[in-house]
């Protein structure tokens, strides 16, 4: 009986769409708009990314992610290393 209502109960858990995802990194180098318009527009390239807001005075970017959509922490450095930047840490939230 009991397996009988787990199964249910583990296909909502299982079907529950992805919520989006706050993530916030760390980023050097940048002093300008030039270079957050240069941040935003990489980023922004991505897909899996509904929004960039870049932050010049605390050197920190804030990406959201789409539902059901996520980035991993490999490609964002390689966006942000690409774009002539280094990351000093990523941090998620859901």
């Amino acid at each position: 009986m009991q397996r009988l209502f787990m199964l249910p109960l583990a296909w909502l858990v299982l079907s529950a769409p992805a919520q989006a995802e706050t993530i916030h990194v760390g980023v050097n180098g940048m002093v300008c708009a030039f270079c957050a318009t240069g941040i935003e527009k990489t980023l922004g390239k991505e897909a899996a990314i509904e929004s960039v807001t870049v932050d010049l005075e605390n050197q920190r970017v804030t990406l959201e992610t789409k539902d059901d959509e996520t980035i991993s922490d490999a490609a964002i450095k390689k966006r942000i290393t690409d774009a002539g930047f280094t990351t000093t840490g990523i941090d998620r939230q859901p």
